[in-house]
């Protein structure tokens, strides 16, 4: 057998449906699309709109929560780890962190860290540098007498906030001085 004798099992590929070419085509005309109304014409997203009454997804009640800026962790597993130290990628008693991990060819890129998972079984002294671990894991680590450092992450700053300038209080009026010709006008009125 050669390559370019390679091909599907009969039927397996399918010519899609062609609408709209002829009245023979079987799918001609309308198409499928029935006469007329907002469902004929293209551009309508009615899925879940129920004629103005009010949609059964906002109806149901809301549940949980939905954290707002979640961290994007990659899990590593203990017998991934085991497998790159025997591999020759990771040393025995290194230092284990993101940037050490992407350097052995273990994940990809550090996104917001490492969260080490305890799947697998880890016979070498590590030390760890990561954002998380779960708690079999760490268990695992210290009875090895790895050192565990739980990174914690930087905290992004608050913009500046506008501080309300306090108001200065109201010097005291001073006397306004008098012009001559205020003087002479003052003195007729006297007389």
């Amino acid at each position: 057998m050669k390559l370019n004798e390679l091909s599907d099992n009969p039927g397996a590929r399918k010519a899609r449906m062609r609408v709209g070419r002829g009245t023979s085509s079987g799918k001609g005309k309308t198409a499928g699309r029935g006469v007329k109304g907002q469902t004929s014409r293209s551009g309508v997203a009615i899925k879940g709109f129920e004629g103005g009454q009010m949609p059964l997804h906002m109806r149901l009640p809301k549940r949980g929560f939905n954290v707002p800026n979640p961290k994007k962790l990659n899990a590593v597993n203990l017998g991934r780890l085991q497998i790159a130290v025997d591999a020759g990628k990771l040393k025995s008693g290194a230092t284990v962190s993101a940037a050490s991990l992407v350097e052995a060819g273990i994940i990809r890129r550090a996104l917001d860290g490492v969260r080490i998972l305890a799947k697998g079984e880890l016979k070498e002294k590590l030390d760890f540098e990561v954002a998380g671990m779960s708690k079999a894991a760490q268990d695992a680590v210290g009875k090895l007498g790895g050192k565990l450092s739980i990174l914690t992450p930087a905290k992004k700053e608050a913009a500046p906030t506008k501080e309300k300038k306090a108001k200065a209080p109201k010097a005291e009026e001073a006397p306004a001085e008098e012009t001559p010709a205020e003087d002479a006008a003052d003195e007729a009125t006297e007389e």
